[in-house]
C-alpha cells in the first residue's frame, strides 16, 4: 500500500498504549511499524460481515481507564449508539496480539475497537463518502485521537474504502442486543427466493401497510451531500427502468431518506431482515454489480 497513515494505536484496556509509541510527526506516517500485511490475500474484498449475535459483556473490558491520560468510561448496557466522525485502522503491529477483550487480534477479519462501546458489540459501519457498509464485532478499545469513532480492523478498512488513506468519515451504528434477538437468520443468495414483481407479488397486493411500516431496508448508497444522493436515485431510477429490470412494486421503487445531514437511497421497507436480504441480492443482480447494496435497520 504505497499511502501511508496514522493510527492511534489500540491495546488492551485498561492499559494504554505504550508511551514509547507516539504518533508520527509528519503527516502520513504509519504508527510507528503498523501498516498494511506484507501479502493481501486476493479475496479480501470478499470477506464476510460479522455475524451479530447476542454475547454477555466482558466484565474486564467493561471498567473505567485512563489512555494517552484521558479518562473513559465504558458503557454497560445495551443502549443504541449512533455517531459519526472519522475511522482509522489498525494493522500488522498489533496483529497477533490480545484484544481488550483477551481474543487475538486478527486484521482479516471483520472486528474493530470503540473506546467506550460494550465489549463485544456489533456495529454497522457505513462510509460517508462512497455509501460502503459493513458489520464489525467490536473487541477492542481505541482509538484515542480526537475526532476518530472506531478503529477498523485492515479487513473492514478495505471494505469500506479507507485503507490507502488511512482514515475515513463515517458513521457508527451499534447493532443492540434486542435489535439481534429481533432479527433473523440471513439466508445465503442461493437460497433466496424470486423478487416480487407488480404482475405477481400477492404479498404486496395484500399486505403493503406491513411492508411500509417495516425496519429493515436496502442501502444503495448514503451520502452528507443531497445532491450526490440525488444523482445516484436518478442513475438507479434509469437502470430500473430498462426492459430487462422488469417492473417492482411500488413500494419497492427507491427512494431518499433524510436523517441529521445523512441521504440514503433506499429500496423497500421489511419487516425481516430474510426479506430485506433477498431483495438486496436481486437488486444487486439487476443493477449488474454496478451499485452496491447493503442490508441496513432504518
Amino acid at each position: 500500500m504505497a499511502v501511508a497513515i496514522g493510527i492511534a494505536g489500540c491495546s488492551t484496556a485498561p492499559k494504554p498504549p505504550p508511551a514509547a509509541q507516539p504518533p508520527p510527526s509528519k503527516p502520513g506516517g504509519f504508527y510507528q511499524d503498523d501498516g498494511p500485511p506484507s501479502q493481501v490475500p486476493a479475496d479480501i474484498m470478499s470477506t464476510p460481515d460479522a455475524v451479530p449475535k447476542i454475547e454477555p459483556f466482558h466484565s474486564g473490558a467493561s471498567r473505567p481507564y485512563v489512555a494517552l491520560g484521558r479518562s473513559y468510561t465504558p458503557i454497560t448496557d445495551d443502549r443504541p449508539l449512533v455517531q459519526r466522525g472519522f475511522a482509522s485502522w489498525y494493522g500488522r503491529q498489533f496483529h497477533g496480539n490480545r484484544t481488550s477483550t483477551g481474543e487475538i487480534y486478527d486484521m482479516f477479519s471483520m472486528t474493530a475497537a470503540h473506546p467506550t462501546m460494550p465489549l463485544p458489540s456489533y456495529a454497522r459501519v457505513t462510509n460517508l463518502r462512497n455509501g460502503a457498509s459493513v458489520i464489525v464485532r467490536v473487541n477492542d478499545r481505541g482509538p484515542f485521537s480526537d475526532g476518530r469513532v472506531i478503529d477498523l480492523s485492515y479487513a473492514a478498512a478495505m471494505r469500506l474504502g479507507i485503507a490507502a488513506t488511512g482514515t475515513g468519515e463515517v458513521e457508527v451504528q451499534r447493532i443492540t442486543q434486542r435489535e439481534i434477538a429481533a432479527s433473523s437468520t440471513v439466508p445465503t443468495a442461493a437460497a433466496a427466493p424470486p423478487l416480487p414483481s407488480s404482475a405477481g407479488s400477492a404479498a404486496a397486493a395484500t399486505a403493503p401497510a406491513a411492508t411500509a411500516n417495516g425496519r429493515w431496508a436496502v442501502q444503495l448508497g448514503a451520502f452528507t451531500g443531497a445532491d450526490r444522493a440525488q444523482e445516484l436515485l436518478a442513475r438507479v431510477q434509469a437502470e430500473l427502468a430498462k426492459p430487462q429490470a422488469g417492473s417492482l412494486p411500488a413500494d419497492l421503487q427507491p427512494r431518499i431518506e433524510s436523517d441529521g445531514g445523512l441521504h440514503r437511497v433506499l429500496l423497500g421497507a421489511l419487516p425481516e431482515r430474510e426479506a430485506a436480504t433477498t431483495l438486496a441480492t436481486r437488486i444487486a443482480a439487476l443493477l449488474g454489480g454496478g451499485i452496491a447494496t447493503y442490508v441496513i435497520l432504518r
